[in-house]
C-alpha cells in the first residue's frame, strides 16, 4: 500500500473517490494528511465535470478516528492543525456536488464530523460512530449534527459521546444505505452513480439551495470560530510534545 496518506481516484462517470490511507492510525488525521485532503477537496471542487464525490478509506476498520493526538506539535502547530480541520469542515460543506461518506468502523471525533458533513451516508455493519467533543472539551458537533437528526437527539449524542452502531444510525436517519463493511464502498459508488446520472447543473443548483436554506455555511463558520478560539486560548486538542 502506498504511503500517501490520502488517495484520489477519478472514475469515468464524473465520480471521484477520495480514500483516507493511514490504516495503522485508523485514519486519524495529522497535519500532513489534512493538508493533502484539503488540497484534494479544493482541486476537485474546481472540476466542472465532477458530479459526485465519495469519501472512503483503504481499510474498513475506520473511516476516520479523529485527530492524531500522537502528532508532535508545539502550540503554533496545534493552532495550524486546528485551522486545517476548520478548512476541511468548510470545504466539505461548500463542496459544489453531493458528497457521499462511506461510514465504516471507527468514525469518531473529526470522523463523525466528516460523516455528518456529507450529503449522503452509506454505513457498514461494523460502524462505531461517536462524537468525542464533550470528553475532550472540544466545542464541536452541534453545527452539523442537529440539522440532521434534530436538536434533542443531537444533544444526546454530543453530550454523552456514546457509540452509535449501524442499526441505530439508520433509525436516526443518519444512514441512507446499509451494507456489510466490505461492501459499503461499492454501495456508496452505486448511490453516486445514481446521483451522477441526474442533470449535473440541476444537482449543483439543488446542492446550493439545500446549503442556503439550512444556513449550514453560517452554522459551520460559527463552530469553526469557536474551535479556533479553543485551540488558541483554551486547552486545545491534546498533542504530543
Amino acid at each position: 500500500m502506498t504511503d500517501v496518506p490520502v488517495l484520489c481516484e477519478h472514475l469515468d462517470d464524473g465520480i471521484a473517490v477520495v480514500r483516507l490511507n493511514r490504516p495503522e492510525k485508523r485514519n486519524a488525521l495529522d497535519s500532513t494528511s489534512l493538508a493533502r485532503l484539503n488540497d484534494l477537496l479544493d482541486e476537485l471542487a474546481a472540476d466542472d465535470g465532477l458530479r459526485a464525490l465519495v469519501l472512503s478509506t483503504t481499510n474498513v476498520r475506520a473511516l476516520c478516528a479523529g485527530a492524531d493526538i500522537e502528532e508532535s506539535l508545539d502550540a503554533a502547530g496545534g493552532v495550524a492543525r486546528m485551522a486545517a480541520f476548520t478548512r476541511m469542515y468548510a470545504a466539505i460543506d461548500a463542496f459544489p456536488v453531493p458528497v457521499i461518506a462511506v461510514c465504516v468502523g471507527n468514525c469518531v471525533g473529526a470522523g463523525a464530523e466528516i460523516v455528518a458533513g456529507a450529503d449522503l451516508r452509506v454505513g457498514g455493519d461494523n460502524l462505531k460512530l461517536a462524537w468525542a467533543g464533550a470528553r475532550l472539551g472540544v466545542p464541536v458537533g452541534p453545527a452539523r449534527l442537529a440539522p440532521l437528526i434534530g436538536v434533542s437527539r443531537a444533544k444526546d449524542l454530543v453530550y454523552t459521546g456514546r457509540v452509535v452502531g449501524a442499526d441505530e444510525a439508520r433509525a436516526l436517519g443518519l444512514l441512507h444505505r446499509r451494507a456489510a463493511a466490505d461492501d459499503a464502498e461499492a454501495a456508496a459508488l452505486e448511490l453516486a452513480r445514481t446521483v451522477a446520472a441526474q442533470n449535473p447543473g440541476g444537482v449543483r443548483v439543488l446542492k446550493q439551495m439545500f446549503r442556503d436554506l439550512d444556513r449550514t455555511g453560517e452554522r459551520i463558520a460559527y463552530e469553526n470560530e469557536r474551535l479556533l478560539h479553543f485551540q488558541q486560548h483554551g486547552a486545545g486538542l491534546p498533542r504530543a510534545t
